[in-house]
């Protein structure tokens, strides 16, 4: 996925023109980006659902599975996160993250595009989990994933390879 760049248009009050998005893989240096991405996309998800985790623990969370992990970049700056796990009946979204400043712009929808071509590329299905009270769950229904069960926190979503 390091070589793929796709075209997104994104508008917003700060971003009103067309974008490229690209990924490349994580790397050691980028955990303090990880670390501030998580923390500023996530802990508030985390801290409605009763979770409150302290930096060690979300470091853990980035090392977990880390050489799946490839950074979303726009205008070549690093936004976001996607951690995909291959499997061979599925691809399970592990993470995916975007700063804050840079969601509901269309990148996390461009983003999304692109696992649902690699997925139908593969003939695979994708699934996912989301926290309960995540807006995300939101941009993962406009992009036909139904929500399939559901625990206390949250929500296991799957799309289905046409």
């Amino acid at each position: 996925m390091s070589n793929v760049t796709h075209a997104v248009n994104a508008s917003n009050d700060n971003i009103k023109h067309s974008a490229i998005i690209s990924f490349r893989r994580a790397i050691a240096s980028d955990k303090d980006f990880l670390l501030n991405l998580r923390k500023t996309s996530m802990e508030k998800h985390l801290n409605n659902a009763g979770i409150y985790l302290d930096d060690n623990a979300h470091l853990q969370r980035i090392d977990e599975f880390f050489a799946d992990s490839h950074l979303i970049l726009y205008k070549k700056r690093p936004v976001g996160l996607l951690k995909l796990g291959l499997f061979a009946n599925k691809i399970h979204v592990r993470q995916f993250q975007l700063l804050p400043t840079f969601q509901g712009v269309g990148i996390g929808s461009k983003v999304l595009e692109v696992i649902k071509r690699k997925a139908q590329e593969k003939r695979l299905n994708i699934t996912l989990n989301v926290l309960i009270n995540n807006p995300a769950k939101q941009l993962y229904l406009r992009h036909d994933f139904v929500v399939i069960s559901s625990n206390e926190l949250e929500f296991q979503m799957h799309w289905q390879c046409q």
